[in-house]
């Protein structure tokens, strides 16, 4: 019979444990720490199991099935954008004119076929004259702006859009191990001394995430996305045709499985962030290790509340969107070289004349 040797290493420095007599525990050289025998034993029976089940790791519960009626379906329209390949849905009084995403002025009616039918929806809570303002606004003090982009804007053209998203739950377990160093300086007669320890700091916990947004829509940029984030979930109701009129909805092209990778690395971001905020006092805090494990729940589908207004200037497009909860934007805005140039030639003249001056003088 083969015998079986296990070399363990210190959970802290990862250098090798010996087993002291008389203390009865396994004894680090390295950095003087004494560990239990069954603490080790069960953590590294913790980490063969996760090993083992890493090619059978569990996957999101996307098994939604829930769908319009046939009654619903008829109440509904549908419109794609020959350009960009949008596809847009509304309640059948809603006139769709022009694409919101590139802002192609044909779009094409068609039957509304029966799809996956939202589980959330977050209504619009500012209406069009808000998102009006507000794009007025964000024009303004904008020195490098072209007026003719300014002029020609169709601000009247903006609309609200219900934006797909898939919300993900799911739960983590974390271990992260830091190296942190604490200093202070100080004078000991002609000389200035800087002492600094040094520490090895470990966390250990788990984190419940609920309605983990990914938006489903790949003409909406995902930096666009993130910039008008959060939505307030006290808000979030229950899907419900009333709050489609007057008001269009994108059609999600991605899928939940295919949005999951930018969940899963939301969900993992977060969970080393509330660790390491949890680690203060120290002058520096480096991570050496990270080891997140995520339990994947369900996923359900919801249509966020959007305002966007695409414009095109010398054959590219801009797009502006701002959060019809509440009221967060970004845009996109195009910049003229000429007032840039005129601005920085007006600055640095006066800068030279300056500064060959003050050469003189000296």
């Amino acid at each position: 019979m083969a015998n079986q040797v296990t070399n363990y290493q210190c959970p802290n420095c990862l250098a090798g444990l010996r087993f002291d007599g008389q203390s009865g525990q396994l004894a680090c050289d390295s950095c003087d720490n004494m560990f239990d025998v069954a603490t080790v034993e069960q953590l590294y029976a913790d980490n063969a199991q996760a090993a083992a089940s890493a090619g059978v790791e569990p996957q999101w519960d996307i098994s939604m099935t829930n769908n319009f009626s046939a009654e619903e379906a008829a109440y509904m329209r549908g419109y794609s954008c020959p350009s960009c390949a949008a596809e847009i849905i509304c309640e059948y009084t809603t006139a769709a004119t022009s694409c919101p995403y590139c802002g192609n002025p044909t779009v094409i009616p068609g039957q509304f076929s029966a799809q996956l039918k939202p589980d959330y929806i977050v209504p619009f809570k500012l209406d069009k004259k808000a998102a009006t303002d507000a794009l007025k606004q964000y024009y303004k003090g904008k020195k490098f702006l072209p007026k003719s982009f300014a002029d020609t804007n169709h601000i009247e053209d903006i609309k609200g859009v219900y934006v797909p998203f898939w919300l993900y739950d799911g739960e983590t377990d974390a271990y992260m191990r830091f190296r942190a160093t604490k200093s202070r300086t100080f004078r000991r007669g002609d000389y200035r001394i800087t002492e600094t320890d040094h520490y090895r700091v470990t966390r250990e916990g788990s984190v419940s995430f609920r309605m983990v947004p990914a938006d489903g829509s790949s003409k909406m940029p995902d930096a666009h996305m993130d910039s008008i984030e959060p939505y307030d979930y006290r808000e979030i109701k229950p899907f419900a045709m009333g709050y489609l009129p007057g008001f269009l909805a994108d059609k999600y092209d991605v899928d939940a499985e295919t949005c999951s990778v930018r969940a899963n690395e939301r969900i993992v971001t977060s969970t080393e962030n509330a660790l390491r905020s949890t680690i203060t006092g120290y002058t520096t805090v480096t991570r050496e290790y990270s080891n997140v494990n995520l339990k994947r729940g369900d996923v359900k589908y919801a249509l966020m509340p959007v305002w966007l207004l695409s414009s095109k200037w010398k054959d590219k497009s801009f797009l502006f969107a701002m959060n019809g909860q509440t009221g967060k934007l970004i845009g996109d805005l195009p910049v003229d070289r000429g007032k840039f140039w005129a601005w920085f030639f007006g600055i640095a003249a006066p800068l030279a004349a300056i500064l060959a001056v003050i050469v003189y003088v000296l």
